[in-house]
């Protein structure tokens, strides 16, 4: 599976792209926008965003152009993490221990619920797990995978950190 895979589970069903500079005057590259989410929102879980950099703040306006159909005007942005939480690096062992980055984002007519893939996550896990967080369909010969495992435990993972979350914010 690559990055063409998801464009036909983009959000809405389209292809979203971010056009960037790639340092050529003039010149623009085209690079899609890695983002599933699922046909019907309210899960603990609604889709995944997989960014190109960690330099989220600089992507932040693709992601938000590309919701604002479903969701409507974005109004509100909350992270799970701060500045200081590095984040889970799925390709080396231990990362069940480290805080997941999930963000919630609040639009005037729905709300969604993303995990965010760490840039440098293999691209085959990567893709499963936002195929998987969005509830799309996999093929079945990756069902089988120690990749395909590792996908259910982490969204296993951010799941159980959101109910946590939710728990231990009650009084």
């Amino acid at each position: 599976m690559a990055d063409a895979d998801l464009s036909a589970s983009s959000v809405a069903g389209q292809s979203a792209y971010a056009h960037r500079h790639n340092g050529v005057s003039g010149s623009v590259v085209a690079r899609p926008l890695r983002l599933t989410l699922a046909p019907t929102l309210g899960q603990t879980i609604d889709g995944a965003w997989w960014p190109h950099t960690a330099r989220l703040a600089a992507e932040l306006p693709e992601l938000i152009a590309a919701l604002r159909r479903p969701l409507g005007e974005i109004t509100n942005i909350n992270l799970s993490w701060s500045a200081r939480q590095g984040c889970p690096n799925f390709n080396l062992i231990g990362w069940q221990d480290v805080h997941q980055h999930l963000m919630t984002i609040t639009g005037r007519h729905a709300r969604a619920n993303l995990l965010v893939m760490p840039y440098q996550t293999s691209t085959a896990l990567a893709v499963l797990v936002l195929r998987r967080a969005a509830g799309l369909p996999i093929d079945p010969a990756h069902c089988d995978t120690r990749t395909f495992q590792t996908a259910g435990l982490i969204l296993r993972a951010a799941r159980d950190q959101v109910h946590q979350s939710a728990h231990s914010s009650r009084p």
